[in-house]
């Protein structure tokens, strides 16, 4: 089942601006998004940028296969990253640009994660997840509770 098979430009547009607001560059002007980040280098060095040193080797040359080991590297490091692996595109996604729109869905789930890392003081993309509010009650509060009337009862 594809998970979005449209893409929005307005996502991908947002999702350039973080990339190079993080990175301190620009695209290069004219190139396509996903013909920039096709190669992974880029997603290796936003990566590196969020996590210094989680991508140690980022290949600038050897051909599809050195490129596409690119793309891998990244994929791992979101994991370690704390990003859940749902959200992660296939290799192909992006290398083929078979789901341009999933790639841009991990780079918001990338995003999103920042939030978690305190270290990071950098632009955020996205919304902040929400984080788990859980109470524990005794038995005596869950009983004291049993007891009281609501307001709608009877009024």
């Amino acid at each position: 089942a594809k998970l979005a098979g449209k893409r929005d430009p307005q996502q991908e547009k947002e999702a350039q601006e973080w990339i190079e607001t993080v990175l301190g560059k620009k695209f290069p002007p004219g190139e396509l998004f996903e013909d920039v980040i096709r190669d992974g280098t880029v997603l290796c060095q936003v990566m590196n940028k969020l996590a210094p040193g989680s991508i140690p080797k980022i290949n600038t040359s050897g051909g599809q296969f050195k490129m596409m080991e690119n793309i891998n590297n990244f994929q791992q490091a979101l994991k370690n990253y704390g990003v859940a692996d749902i959200d992660v595109f296939q290799t192909v996604d992006l290398w083929e640009k078979k789901d341009i729109a999933q790639v841009v869905c991990t780079l918001f789930a990338l995003g999103r994660t920042t939030y978690r890392h305190s270290e990071w003081s950098g632009p955020y993309l996205g919304p902040k997840p929400s984080e788990e509010c859980k109470r524990e009650f005794t038995d005596e509060q869950l009983k004291a509770g049993q007891t009281i009337i609501g307001l709608q009862a009877g009024s």
